[in-house]
């Protein structure tokens, strides 16, 4: 067996740190804060590296958006209701920044209990044992009959669920989306998995109306993917579903002839996620637009882009 000996490193070629090129400088390093200091402020002072970069130039690309009366869309997933997110979207809905929202199904369950009694999230490990998960009584009557009224009148899911938490007068339709979009004339788009939520386990389940409102709502979506030039799709913690149905509506307004290449895509979750990756940020941009990653949680992320964005419009 060969013996090997430790190698020489005496004749390395070696160069002048000071002839290299380097990626940081001291001139990208972050600033302290004074107390007291402005949100722009606190925007100038990150360092010039990777999301310090990234987050002030997405602020701008959408303020420019909404400057230029451009879509500013938002795709979510329903965590982002549960960790107490729906008043900072509102905001952002009355001052007519978020052009439209498309939901999963899960999220319609939690915003309709949200809207009905101020709460929701029941704790799965406690009921999952004994068959009780999802078998609250008034979440799947309520969203299945507002589901049902809309087929029968040739409404979208989403309206439709709007419609119906307006027409309850439930104590907390102001901080609900549904309930918010419609009152603003909002489109709001719900695109459901059947058998995902916990209202399809209800006997008031009707298959057929669900298929027929969630398939207006996609060919809605789809028209409004078609329109996303100069625009902006913002994709919050849905990690499957939306960025899927994303991608197949721009595929159909691409396959259609609508010219949709310059605009902004942004993915915000807590961990990456191939399909947030491929079908958000990297795939729907190659034909001229910019696609951003943003991960962190939910409940700092999207308050601070949030604010960031009304004080940028403020100029």
């Amino acid at each position: 067996m060969k013996k090997y000996e430790p190698l020489n490193f005496s004749g390395l070629n070696t160069y002048s740190v000071h002839d290299r090129f380097s990626k940081v400088t001291v001139d990208n390093f972050g600033k302290p804060l004074a107390p007291g200091s402005t949100l722009k402020q606190f925007i100038e002072s990150l360092p010039d590296q990777l999301l310090g970069i990234d987050f002030p130039e997405l602020v701008d690309r959408l303020s420019q958006s909404h400057k230029n009366n451009r879509p500013i869309m938002v795709g979510m997933g329903a965590h982002v209701i549960k960790v107490g997110l729906n008043p900072i979207l509102i905001d952002l809905m009355e001052r007519g920044i978020i052009t439209s929202i498309a939901l999963n199904g899960a999220g319609i369950v939690h915003d309709t209990e949200i809207a009905m009694v101020g709460r929701t999230s029941e704790e799965v490990s406690d009921v999952l044992g004994s068959g009780a998960f999802g078998a609250a009584k008034e979440t799947g009557e309520v969203v299945n009959a507002a589901i049902n009224q809309g087929a029968a009148k040739g409404m979208g899911l989403g309206e439709a669920m709007g419609a119906y938490l307006l027409a309850q007068d439930f104590p907390h339709n102001n901080v609900s989306l549904l309930a918010t979009a419609k009152r603003l004339e909002i489109p709001l788009t719900v695109h459901v998995a059947v058998g995902t939520d916990i209202v399809h386990l209800h006997p008031s389940a009707d298959g057929a109306a669900i298929g027929q409102t969630s398939h207006h709502d996609f060919r809605l979506f789809c028209s409004m993917v078609a329109d996303l030039e100069g625009g902006a799709y913002l994709n919050f913690g849905s990690a499957v579903l939306m960025p899927e149905v994303f991608l197949k509506a721009l595929t159909v307004a691409r396959n259609l002839g609508h010219t949709v290449n310059k605009f902004t895509t942004a993915n915000f979750d807590f961990i990456r996620h191939y399909r947030t990756i491929t079908n958000v940020v990297n795939r729907p941009t190659m034909s001229g637009g910019k696609g951003y990653n943003l991960i962190g949680h939910h409940e700092l992320m999207i308050p601070l882009l949030a604010a960031a964005l009304v004080d940028a419009l403020q100029d």
